[in-house]
């Protein structure tokens, strides 16, 4: 990712994000999108790199698929085939213990 400071002349850039707060501003070229103004206030860097990165995106939209596909593990069929305590079991001991203390 590289960042650098906006040119005077295209200032107005920064006038138009501040006005749309959290929208995302498309701009068209013969009506088809070119390019996006996104606001990043409230956006930490490693989410603005992850969203951008093609190996991520991919890794994303595999899980999605399988999703949609019913290709889904439950939590209690993984604890079962690990030999693990039910999750909510070990956060009741671990607030008990807390509070004890």
């Amino acid at each position: 990712m590289k960042a650098m400071k906006l040119p005077k002349e295209l200032q107005s850039f920064l006038e138009v994000a501040e006005t749309a707060k959290e929208e995302t501003l498309v701009f068209t070229k013969k009506k088809r999108p070119v390019a996006a103004l996104v606001s990043l206030r409230k956006v930490d860097r490693e989410s603005l790199a992850l969203s951008t990165n093609p190996q991520f995106l991919r890794i994303i939209e595999t899980a999605r698929k399988e999703v949609r596909g019913g290709k889904t593990t439950s939590l209690e069929a993984l604890e079962r085939k690990f030999g693990l305590a039910a999750s909510n079991k070990r956060m009741e001991r671990t607030r008990k213990t807390r509070r004890s203390s």
